[in-house]
């Protein structure tokens, strides 16, 4: 038998950023036939933040700032930058190397890596293996969106949905009994006629046509992202439960990507789990796409609510379709 020691990836910090404007649900009661009773009734939310001015790095530098100092460590230490999102600042260069030049990480590579509301999940399991490979010691995991950049305000179904926020997280090796233990990670294409956005990619580029055609917005179909989404995710918070032979009684904190908290409540009832066992903040942030779990991470261990050794499950259904779960045992 080998006794060849059995390296994990875990978390060993955790931060987040949002911006100062808040747009409450009374915003768009002013010019659009909604109601804050009705946002709230059917999403969860009450609040969302906005930033006016800045792209998708000027939400994730503030959060990975936090995390150095929290962590205290500098940004020449870190190994790799990797961003999960669907606003890059730009199409290229990747939102990893603007981050990269505004933080000082001079010793890191990284990419961007698209995975709409599951990309914060898809780009923490990526980096697991980095990690777990021994090819990287400090990775920066960040989940970061300006959904305002790309939303559209006269659009009543999708506006109301929506904030830009940011959090991150740094992998390193941890002790075995510790960090990311499994995951389940899954897309079937056949949805993206349900959930995209048309313009700006190869297949139409921007042009008048594109612009005019409103292209250039997330698109939805609630009702079909909805029946697909409480099924998806609440499926695989349960199986990666189950298969590693966990009970409800195991699991510290369910913490679901904040879409709508209909499906959110679905996942709880799934796994069978109180409401105390859930994170919610979908209520003041709305829909940050990558950047919902890593906030509610970072506003959870703040708040000393997460403990050294605790089991979390994070489960995430997004555009693609994408979704999937990660079981892992709290670090720090």
């Amino acid at each position: 038998m080998s006794d060849k020691k059995v390296v994990r990836a875990g978390i060993t910090a955790v931060a987040h950023f949002v911006p100062d404007e808040v747009v409450p649900n009374s915003f768009f009661e002013s010019y659009l036939d909604t109601t804050d009773e009705w946002i709230q009734s059917r999403a969860g939310i009450k609040e969302r933040r906005i930033l006016r001015n800045g792209a998708t790095s000027d939400l994730a530098v503030p959060a990975i700032k936090k995390l150095l100092e929290q962590r205290g460590i500098a940004a020449t230490d870190i190994d790799m930058i990797l961003v999960g999102t669907v606003t890059p600042d730009m199409l290229f260069p990747s939102t990893a190397c603007v981050i990269q030049e505004k933080i000082g990480a001079t010793n890191a590579w990284g990419f961007d890596l698209s995975a709409a509301c599951s990309g914060f999940l898809f780009t923490l399991e990526t980096g697991r293996r980095f990690i777990e490979s021994g090819a990287a010691k400090k990775i920066l995991i960040v989940g970061a969106d300006k959904m305002s950049s790309i939303t559209n305000y006269q659009d009543r179904n999708t506006c109301i949905l929506f904030g830009d926020g940011a959090g991150v997280v740094l992998l390193e090796p941890v002790d075995e009994a510790l960090g990311i233990r499994d995951s389940i990670l899954r897309i079937d294409g056949t949805g993206g006629e349900y959930l995209h956005m048309k313009g700006g990619g190869s297949l139409n580029p921007p042009s008048h046509e594109t612009i005019d055609k409103q292209m250039h917005y997330v698109y939805q179909d609630g009702k079909a992202v909805f029946k697909r989404a409480v099924i998806g995710m609440a499926d695989v918070s349960a199986e990666i439960v189950e298969r590693n032979n966990l009970t409800k009684n195991d699991i510290a904190f369910l913490v679901p990507h904040q879409a709508n908290l209909r499906i959110i409540e679905a996942a709880r009832e799934r796994v069978g789990l109180t409401h105390d066992q859930v994170m919610i903040n979908i209520d003041r942030y709305g829909n940050t796409t990558s950047g919902t779990i890593p906030i509610c991470l970072s506003e959870w261990s703040a708040a000393g609510k997460i403990k050294k050794g605790d089991y979390l499950v994070l489960a995430s259904f997004g555009a693609g379709f994408t979704w999937g779960s990660i079981l892992l045992r709290w670090a720090f």
